[in-house]
């Protein structure tokens, strides 16, 4: 079990290549206990970017503020605070902030 306040986890900044003013904090990890999913809160400054990036895992965005543009396979999809996204696994991706404030999601992915 972990209850906690999200104001106190330490915001990492995104170190993949390509990424730009792009921050996360893991919320609930393997190393918490729980054994399938973890669940990740990102936040990119305005004008910024996650990598533009692939891998094998799917994974299931919920947007809490901000808007911003998804990038999937080279299409791009505008979301707004409360959009939910799925990201397929080996789909080509990127989390853009369009807007002039903080774009905040979370983000749940497969521990493996």
């Amino acid at each position: 079990m972990k209850l906690l306040n999200c104001a106190d986890v330490q915001l990492a900044e995104v170190k993949m290549e390509g990424a730009k003013d792009a921050y996360m904090k893991w919320l609930i990890a393997k190393t918490d206990g729980a054994p399938n999913f973890a669940m990740r809160l990102f936040e990119i400054k305005a004008g910024g970017n996650t990598p533009l990036h692939t891998h094998a895992f799917e994974h299931e965005v919920y947007i809490l503020e901000g808007t911003g543009i998804f990038v999937c396979e080279g299409k791009e999809h505008s979301f707004r605070k409360d959009y939910c996204i799925f990201v397929p696994g080996d789909k080509m991706h990127q989390f853009r902030n369009t807007g002039n404030t903080s774009l905040r999601f979370l983000c749940c992915v497969p521990n493996d």
